[in-house]
């Protein structure tokens, strides 16, 4: 084995080749000619409107009124959700905003 080695060969066979040295050592290639992708025309068709899936409503009822102890009347708020707590929470912020206070009867599903 020879021990006269340059730097360059060290760096080599300590470090492997650079990229840049792959690189530059790789033969050019042929550009290639840039494709780009066209959809075919077509007359627009009309959108047709997907079928509403059956959604489970909840009916909470409620008794709302703006004097304590006094005159109240009952209020009927549909919910699109599955969870009573979610039906109840939406129902009371929806009534809150005419009515002072707000107490919940029941929560049915529809």
């Amino acid at each position: 084995m020879s021990a006269d080695l340059t730097e360059e060969e060290m760096r080599r066979a300590l470090f492997g080749t650079s990229k840049l040295e792959e690189l530059l050592a790789s033969p050019a290639r042929d550009p290639v000619p840039e494709i780009v992708p066209t959809k075919p025309v077509t007359a627009p068709a009309a959108k047709k409107k997907p079928a509403k899936a059956f959604t489970l409503r909840l009916k909470v009822t409620l008794r709302v009124g703006n004097e304590f102890e006094g005159e109240t009347y009952e209020l009927i708020h549909e919910a699109d959700t599955l969870s009573s707590l979610l039906a109840e929470q939406e129902a009371v912020k929806a009534a809150k905003k005419k009515y002072k206070y707000v107490e919940v009867v029941s929560v049915k599903s529809m």
